[in-house]
């Protein structure tokens, strides 16, 4: 048995036959049904997967294993995306949730996603949980956990009707009916397949879908909604004259949005006119979450409508840990993850696509326009990042070098503000900021920026590199 079995801010990911193999699965699989059964003494586990090669296959092992520790087993039928397992944890009361998925990772990729009963990505003290339980079973400590009873069942699920269901509820579908959108919608060879496509139609829109059937290879390159991967979204909105395009990732948590032209909108942009669409539309109490990388556009629109802003560590979990408390209407990241107050604390890339649809139809305005209203009023910031492909021995150094005390300045820019939220962030006087956070998987270091100028932001981002690097 080898490779890591740890897990990152959004479960354990790995390479197709290097770490990820039946073996590992088998004992990731174990190790999460012991610590459910630590837990509950008849516990029931929702068990997903998307789309990639073998996912099927990996999902219906790691149930014979949860089975065979004595948990109960809910199987989806078909793919199933992320934000549906966790509905379908709430709707079932189950105690959690197993997802073969790899999100939005190139295709030699597959993981496996753990969900709590309350629908939300794991935090950090039961990840670790499971990892010691791993440990322990490598280690041949324990054998079988205790139960009582026959092995547990495996079931069939079906959670397509009762989500969309409850989605409706949640968007104003009259307003989107009435409107009688033109809508594109890729849906990157993912899971959101019979999701996003039916709930578009069903609210009244007249959808055009691309990219709907299962390709392992996912067209040659990730699933992930980002401005090159939806190019082929951008040039049939433009020239069929599609209202807007709305796309999901591979496992549909995550969501991008192309304007009306062709023109892709950034998830910073797009949380940002969401939460203030949210404040005219919804009668909810609170302020708005983001993440440490996130663009701070949104804590303009806070600001102006006398709303708080909370600032988690990437990660959604941290984000859901607010929504359960009551405390946001919304919650986002720049890595394109959103959910509202009253939905699951897990990000849902087609609840994200519908209310940019609703948006448009109940606004009557374009997402650009609402946009330029919106920066209009507050003004505009511009956010971006990039990686930085660092030797062992650099990433040592700045490793050291993030968690020593910061420089008098940064290039000649006067530090305001220094933020170890998550890395190091830099915020300096004209409101403009660089944040680098060392990846946990990979031998790079992030680095995102954000400047009153399109041109300040390409400079940003170079002192960024030249700071790594040095």
């Amino acid at each position: 048995m080898s490779g890591s079995l740890q897990f990152g801010t959004s479960g354990w990911r790995a390479v197709l036959a290097e770490d990820f193999t039946f073996e590992n699965v088998r004992v990731v699989a174990r190790a999460i049904a012991r610590f459910v059964r630590h837990r509950a003494e008849r516990p029931r586990l929702i068990v997903g997967y998307d789309t990639r090669f073998l996912a099927e296959t990996f999902a219906r092992e790691s149930a014979r294993i949860l089975a065979e520790e004595g948990v109960d087993v809910l199987f989806c039928t078909e793919p199933v995306p992320t934000p549906v397992l966790a509905y379908a944890i709430v709707a079932e009361r189950a105690q959690g949730g197993m997802n073969i998925t790899a999100s939005h990772n190139p295709p030699e990729y597959q993981g496996i996603k753990f969900s709590t009963e309350d629908g939300a990505p794991a935090l950090p003290e039961v990840t670790r949980a499971i990892e010691e339980e791993i440990e322990r079973i490598r280690r041949g400590e324990g054998g079988r956990s205790p139960r009582s009873g026959a092995p547990g069942r495996i079931l069939a699920l079906d959670p397509r009707d009762g989500y969309l269901r409850d989605l409706a509820t949640k968007i104003d579908v009259s307003a989107i009916a009435r409107a009688r959108l033109r809508v594109a919608a890729d849906l990157l060879w993912g899971t959101a397949r019979g999701y996003l496509d039916r709930a578009l139609r069903e609210a009244g829109c007249e959808v055009h879908v691309l990219h709907a059937h299962r390709d392992v290879l996912f067209g040659g390159g990730a699933p992930e909604p980002s401005a090159e991967r939806l190019r082929a979204l951008s040039e049939t909105v433009a020239s069929g004259g599609f209202d807007l395009g709305v796309a999901t990732d591979g496992d549909a948590d995550r969501f991008g949005i192309v304007d009306r032209g062709g023109a892709f909108v950034t998830p910073n942009q797009v949380l940002a006119l969401l939460f203030d669409y949210l404040c005219d539309t919804r009668p909810w109490a609170g302020g708005v979450a983001r993440s440490v990388a996130t663009s701070h556009q949104v804590d303009r629109a806070a600001r102006h409508r006398g709303r708080p802003v909370y600032e988690t560590p990437v990660g959604f979990k941290y984000i859901g840990e607010l929504l359960k408390a009551g405390k946001i209407i919304i919650g986002g990241e720049e890595s394109a993850g959103l959910s509202i107050h009253g939905h699951y604390p897990e990000k849902d890339g087609i609840l994200a696509a519908l209310l940019a649809v609703e948006a448009v139809a109940r606004t009557g305005a374009s997402v650009g326009e609402q946009l330029d209203q919106l920066y209009a009023r507050d003004g505009r910031l511009w956010s971006g990042r990039i990686g930085i492909a660092l030797t062992e021995e650099a990433r040592a150094r700045l490793h050291e070098k993030l968690q020593a005390d910061p420089p008098a300045d940064f290039f000649g820019r006067r530090i305001r503000e220094v933020n170890r939220t998550d890395g190091l962030k830099l915020l300096f006087e004209d409101d403009s900021w660089v944040l680098l956070r060392l990846s946990g998987t990979e031998p790079l270091v992030r680095c995102y920026a954000e400047a009153t100028s399109e041109a300040d932001l390409e400079v940003l981002l170079e002192q960024g590199r030249r700071f790594a690097l040095q």
